[in-house]
Formats: structure tokens, sequence, C-alpha cells
């Protein structure tokens, strides 16, 4: 039989199979552990062969394989650092959720998404979250922020999970598509997510007044069917992000206004730091790349942990 996996706990998977029932579902041992450097062989979003295994209340399965994906979102395992974790797979569309402060999203976690999400040909929008509760100077701090990437090419969206406000707006760009909802803990995913579907009621948490972070509400990866035909990914809120599988003379061409620059480079080989005649480091003098961007970018080509050093907005 052909299914969808819905959830995965790690070591058993609920697949919804072409018919839309449900089973829970275990992968062979031997596929467990062959060739996989993964922490999740199966990812949520993944087609899968399985055979099922007991019938009637209790849908049992077993996976065989997992059909190829067309993409997925991965990164680099936390203290795991030669392990990786897939996040999810075969998407159409991934929301980014932001906040200003509350927990505070950094333009270098924002970056190293995007270039994964640019790597795997995954449309990316732009979610800044929580702007019902932001003064006059953080709104004009999220629209600077936004305008940043806007120019980029990314869509961007202000929007209150809690009010609803252009809540409309994520709702048009989900209808008959699979999407993720990804950020970190506690900027509203879960909250959002019950906005949309309110008959949902997934498990929100206060944001922590010591750390000012979130706390973990969503263990798992978990797909849902809403009710305006779309189907959503909801994810545990992510620390950090670390890149895979990228080459320091690639990584350019997965931020977009890098690539655009390229061609005018003297050396078709440029990696934009100390070359002769960069159009980038020509571009970013010039103000028309940002800062921001281009530290993440040197943070990525060097292999830097992912730290954060700078500001959110990457002001000099």
């Amino acid at each position: 039989m052909i299914g969808t996996v819905y959830k995965s706990t790690g070591s058993w998977y609920t697949v919804k199979s072409e018919e839309g029932r449900f089973y829970e579902c275990r992968i062979k041992g031997k596929f467990r552990i062959k060739g996989i450097k993964n922490t999740n062989p199966v990812a949520v979003g993944d087609q899968v062969h399985f055979e099922p295994e007991v019938m009637g209340d209790g849908a049992l399965g077993v996976i065989n394989t997992i059909i190829d994906r067309k993409n997925y979102i991965i990164r680099k395992s936390v203290n795991l650092s030669k392990q990786t974790h897939i996040i999810a797979a075969n998407l159409d569309r991934v929301f980014l959720l932001i906040t200003l402060n509350n927990p505070v999203t950094h333009t270098l976690f924002i970056d190293r998404f995007l270039v994964t999400a640019e790597a795997y040909d995954i449309p990316v929008v732009l979610l800044f979250n929580k702007i019902d509760s932001y003064t006059e100077e953080e709104l004009s701090e999220v629209k600077y922020l936004a305008a940043l990437y806007r120019d980029i090419g990314y869509t961007c969206i202000g929007i209150s999970a809690k009010t609803g406000k252009n809540v409309d707006k994520v709702k048009a760009l989900m209808i008959g598509k699979t999407a993720m909802f990804s950020g970190h803990s506690g900027v509203g995913k879960s909250t959002l997510i019950n906005e949309l579907e309110p008959g949902l009621t997934i498990k929100t948490a206060e944001i922590s007044q010591q750390h000012l972070q979130g706390q973990h509400t969503t263990t798992f990866a978990e797909m849902f069917d809403l009710g305006f035909d779309a189907r959503i990914i909801d994810t545990p809120g992510i620390k950090g992000f670390g890149i895979v599988d990228m080459e320091p003379d690639e990584i350019g061409d997965y931020f977009p206004e890098l690539f655009q620059l390229k061609q005018d480079c003297k050396f078709n080989n440029c990696i934009h730091v100390d070359e002769p005649k960069c159009a980038v480091k020509a571009a970013l003098e010039e103000g028309t790349v940002s800062w921001s961007r281009y530290r993440s970018y040197m943070q990525m080509i060097t292999g830097e942990e992912e730290t954060y050093r700078f500001d959110n907005y990457g002001k000099k």
C-alpha cells in the first residue's frame, strides 16, 4: 500500500493510506540503519510503501520503502554534528514565523533557513508575528526587516496569530498545498494553526519570562488536514539551523541577491571575500546588499558555528 506519513515519533509513524485510513507503522530493522545518516530515516510528509499487519480497530503496518522525495527541509542535528535531521518532506511552501522579541529571531537564523529552502527549491513566506504587541519603534524595526527580505524577493506578511490580523492572507497562500510552519519555540506556530483551524486546539504555552524563550509544546512534527483544502505540518521549535552538505563556493548561489551579481564579478569563481573587482563587495559598499545578509553568508562559507554576535538587523 502507499501512504503519507502524518506523524513521526522516532520509532512509530502515523501513515494515512490513499483510502484515508490511518495506520501506526514501524520500519524494518535493516531499513533503519542501511545507509542512513539522518536521525529520522522517515519524515513527516514522506510518501511510503507499507504493509498492513493488523486490521480492525488497531491498524498497524510496516514501512518498506520511501518514495523519492521532491524536496525536504534538513538541518544539522543538535549535539550530533555528524548526523542530520529532516524536518519535513514533499513541501509546496514553508512559512517561517519571526518575532522581534519574546523570543528574538536573529537574521542569521533566518538566512540559514532560507539558504536551505533555496537549495531544495522550496518557496518561503516570512511571517512577522505578534505585531499587535509591539511599540511604534519596534514596528518600525519590523518594517525595516520585512523590507530587507521583500527587496530580495521573499513574500513578507505582518500578522498577529493572537488577534487574527492578516491570518486570511496566510490562509489564501495555503489553499491546495502542503505547507510547513517553522521557527523558534514561542514564535506562535501552534497559536496560528489554532486560528486557522480552531477545531484542532493544538497545545500552546506561555513564554518563559526568565529567559524570554519559548517553551516546547510541539514534541514531534505532525501534519494536519485542514478544512479549507490544505495540509499543514507543525514542527517543534528549533533553536539553531546548521546547514548541510553545501560547499563554500555554492552557498552564494542560494542568496538570490548575491547570485544575481555573480555574473558581474571579474572572476567566475569569485566567492566575494578578497577577490578584486567583486560586484558583491561593491554592492555592499553602495548599500544595495545588506550587511546582515553578507555577515550570514560569511559565517556559512567559513563554517563558523551559528552564533548571534550581531544585532537583529545587521546594522554596523
